[in-house]
């Protein structure tokens, strides 16, 4: 086939789209009321992004910055996925669960700083086509989109059109610069007090999202896959009090729990057996919780299996005893493996002692049964600051306003042969989120059971 009958065989789809008679485009542009002309209050965390955006713009003096929010993403034909905006977007704006694809935040440079304007496509004018025909726009599809005036008494921010947005050479884009994005990741590190009560937020949503889980522990023991009912019971809970899931819900029952991210959740919950849930709610903010909790399907742990569970919340205790403002954030993984090594050595799992299994050049082995590491930032991204330094993150030291989860975990593989057969599919993970403050570490999700006993207490009464 040569170009010209390659072009010739092009087809544009036009089957699903008949065309508008003329007496509904003489009249759908009347009739309509008034949009309200009162402008809303400032939003709670305007404030909190303004000092952000001087924090980003004392960083880059003289340069032209673009902080994109992100598009929707095509998840099949003409279904998209759910738009959420990049997380530095909605850092530096407080623009959350409504922000609009394809927005622009831009810091122009000027003598004593930056002006900084965000720009988006505004509500669609009643007498353009887009109001109506546009399926990705329009009103009739979307509903109402915001104003320009609306959203810039509600962030503090000037607005703009979109279209009157122009790319700059020597600009630099988070997302494509390299020193940018790493700014704007490192900024998040230290939260404000809005963001705390936002986590604390999200942390409590999830806590009922898990009391839904228990109530629902009949239905899925009943159901051929019980996973699924118990992921969708905590979705129920996320949609309802929050904005989404902070990310897909690991819901492992059995020999699943050995699968760190076990998200297929299409297997049995079976009494006998633990079910390893991790799971967290995003409120609208944006802020994600991540809670992890291991609970005996019919309420009762057996010997090993409770065995097993104080060991992992030994060794979450002891990451938590060790986190002080100044440590490194090191300390608190090496802490939880010092409890796993020892663990595993004194129930005869190690080839070596635990003292050989933490050499940092040699050891390890106790590793195979927790190949993940303890801890990882929170905030906007369930996996926050993920663009810092390694000196700043992992080689750096704890500070107040930090949070940051705590999740060590034991998981015996169904065919691992390294272990007697009564721990083979046993998996357990307990993962709390903390905030460092001047006094120590605080537990954010300390509410929700974590000993063998409450945990028991906690799944009894929802059978």
């Amino acid at each position: 086939m040569n170009a010209s009958e390659s072009d010739a065989t092009k087809v544009t789809v036009t089957n699903r789209r008949a065309p508008f008679p003329g007496g509904f485009l003489r009249t759908i542009s009347e009739g309509w009321a008034e949009r309200p002309a009162l402008l809303p209050a400032p939003r709670a965390p305007a404030d909190y992004a303004a000092a952000r955006r001087d924090a980003v713009s004392a960083a880059f003096p003289g340069k032209r910055l673009v902080v994109p929010a992100g598009e929707t993403a095509v998840r099949s034909n003409d279904t998209d996925y759910a738009f959420r905006a990049h997380s530095a977007f909605s850092h530096l704006t407080g623009w959350a669960s409504d922000s609009e694809p394809g927005s622009m935040l831009v810091f122009d440079p000027t003598e004593s700083g930056h002006t900084v304007t965000l720009y988006f496509r505004e509500r669609a004018d009643r007498h353009t086509s887009e109001f109506y025909s546009d399926a990705s726009i329009g009103e009739f599809w979307i509903g109402p989109r915001p104003a320009l005036a609306d959203v810039a008494a509600e962030l503090g921010i000037d607005t703009a059109h979109i279209n009157h947005f122009a790319a700059n050479d020597g600009e630099l884009i988070v997302g494509a610069d390299a020193s940018l994005t790493q700014f704007v990741s490192e900024l998040r590190f230290v939260k404000d007090a809005y963001e705390i009560a936002q986590l604390q937020l999200a942390v409590d949503v999830t806590a009922r999202g898990f009391d839904d889980i228990i109530a629902d522990l009949p239905a899925a023991i009943a159901h051929p896959r019980g996973e699924r009912v118990v992921e969708g019971a905590f979705y129920a809970r996320a949609r309802a009090d929050g904005n989404d899931l902070g990310y897909a819900t690991i819901a492992a029952s059995g020999p699943h729990a050995c699968y760190l991210h076990w998200t297929r959740n299409d297997g049995v919950v079976a009494p006998g057996d633990l079910i390893l849930i991790d799971a967290g709610v995003e409120v609208d903010s944006l802020y994600t919780a991540d809670i992890t909790r291991t609970l005996p399907v019919n309420g009762t742990f057996s010997d090993v299996q409770r065995k097993v569970y104080n060991a992992v919340l030994e060794a979450a205790d002891a990451a938590f005893a060790i986190a002080k403002p100044g440590v490194k954030f090191r300390a608190v993984h090496d802490a939880a493996m010092e409890v796993i090594a020892a663990r595993t050595a004194e129930w005869g799992l190690l080839p070596v002692t635990a003292h050989e299994a933490l050499d940092a050049d040699n050891g390890g082995q106790h590793r195979r049964y927790m190949v993940h590491g303890t801890s990882h930032h929170l905030g906007l991204d369930v996996h926050d600051c993920a663009q810092a330094r390694r000196d700043m993150y992992y080689d750096g030291e704890l500070k107040a306003g930090m949070v940051f989860t705590i999740e060590p975990g034991l998981y015996f593989q169904a065919d691992d042969m390294t272990v007697p057969s009564e721990y083979r599919g046993i998996g357990v993970r307990i993962e709390d989120d903390i905030l460092m403050t001047e006094d120590g570490p605080v537990n954010l999700s300390a509410a929700i059971a974590r000993t063998a006993d409450d945990v028991e207490a906690w799944v009894q009464r929802g059978l």
